[in-house]
């Protein structure tokens, strides 16, 4: 399967968990850190499972996860990950105020301390991006 296509079904994964935390549309603000482990063959199942770790006011973190399965053997293999950020947003193309997710599990403490790193280091990238264009804040 090409890369492109497995991009694509992460980022509708990812955007199915964005609407459900957020009830309401939501778009594709960035996507961090896609990464392709193995390839996927032919006859394989593809699964994908996101979830969102964290928000921060009108935007939020999905993690995805791709796995395929060889349905002849039963075995999974991991072989795709991605970080993606969505912002809610209201029929009029307003953004829209989130209500947070609660870390209950070591793992989800995990992912949404580790949200919050990523979301520091995008930011600062977009502000480096700006100064670099000539652009002001």
């Amino acid at each position: 399967m090409l890369g492109g296509h497995v991009m694509h079904l992460v980022d509708l994964c990812g955007a199915i968990a964005a609407m459900r935390h957020a009830r309401c549309s939501v778009v594709t603000a960035s996507v961090d850190q896609m990464t392709f482990l193995h390839p996927i063959r032919i006859g394989e199942l593809v699964l994908l499972k996101s979830q969102v770790n964290r928000v921060f006011r009108t935007s939020m973190e999905v993690g995805v996860k791709v796995w395929v399965e060889n349905l002849h053997s039963g075995h999974m293999r991991h072989t795709s990950s991605a970080y993606l950020t969505f912002v809610a947003l209201d029929r009029a193309g307003n953004r829209v105020l989130l209500h947070p997710v609660v870390p209950e599990t070591d793992e989800e403490k995990r992912r949404f301390s580790e949200a919050a790193e990523r979301r520091a280091y995008r930011l600062a990238f977009k502000e480096k991006t700006k100064t670099d264009s000539g652009q002001t804040a």
